[in-house]
């Protein structure tokens, strides 16, 4: 198994790509924090997980909240003795709004569980790993990271920052063999979008954004991100540190 033993925090567990890395992490031997917002959610992967046989414990929290992400961190230890992986994955989408349009509120909530989320959760998280000599944290960024035509102003901002986050991460611990890597995915079938009010998008905006759209050449599945995910979080990638692996069918191609 490509990561038996090892203790793996993921937060946006109950959904998407979230529930598809806690279910084919926990198949391949981890033991699973699975941290989410919605309890609902929450207690369906539990439920799952647990039901194949894997080891799960679910946190209900908020990753904007920094006392939530020290709950996240502080269970991993508490109830598996160590922390060997973070998978930064919980996000939330923008209205599409331009600078000209953005609200205070939604540049506060995006950047909020987009950027903060894993900040915090990633400044607990190293000197753990440090400690015990080695581990990985993953983020899930975003094509919105590496360009300006995918999402408004807020998402976009909060994906180039976690892809800056990323590889200061990288550096600064490579000589303590804790490595952070980063997945820059394009567009999967998933429920992101429920995370934002359809009434409110910007419709001039989303038709500016449609002429990038039109190249999208494939609409990923949540397993698709959970893969890469995967070998991130194993020693098969031991020596990828500060990488930015587009998972997207090759839509930064264009």
């Amino acid at each position: 198994m490509r990561l038996d033993g090892k203790v793996v925090v993921i937060t946006g567990a109950g959904s998407g790509t979230g529930r598809a890395m806690a279910t084919l992490f926990a198949a391949e031997g981890a033991r699973i924090v699975a941290a989410e917002w919605h309890a609902d959610s929450l207690a369906g992967v539990v439920e799952e997980v647990t039901r194949a046989g894997g080891a799960i414990t679910g946190v209900h929290g908020d990753v904007s909240v920094e006392a939530d992400c020290a709950t996240i961190i502080d269970r991993a230890v508490q109830v598996y003795g160590r922390l060997d992986v973070l998978v930064n994955n919980a996000g939330v989408m923008d209205n599409d709004h331009g600078v000209g349009e953005l609200s205070n509120a939604m540049w506060e909530r995006v950047l909020g569980i987009n950027l903060n989320g894993p900040m915090y959760l990633s400044r607990l998280a190293v000197p753990i790993m440090v400690a015990q000599g080695g581990g990985s944290v993953v983020n899930v960024a975003s094509v919105a990271g590496v360009g300006g035509g995918a999402a408004g102003a807020a998402y976009t901002a909060s994906k180039h920052a976690l892809i800056g986050l990323t590889k200061n991460t990288a550096f600064r611990y490579a000589l303590d063999k804790v490595r952070c890597n980063a997945i820059i995915a394009g567009a999967i079938n998933t429920n992101i979008m429920q995370s934002v009010d359809a009434t409110k998008m910007d419709a001039q905006a989303m038709a500016r954004y449609q002429t990038w759209y039109g190249a999208i050449p494939a609409t990923l599945e949540p397993v698709d991100i959970a893969e890469l995910a995967l070998y991130l979080s194993s020693d098969a990638s031991r020596l990828i540190n500060g990488a930015l692996i587009a998972a997207d069918g090759g839509w930064t191609a264009a």
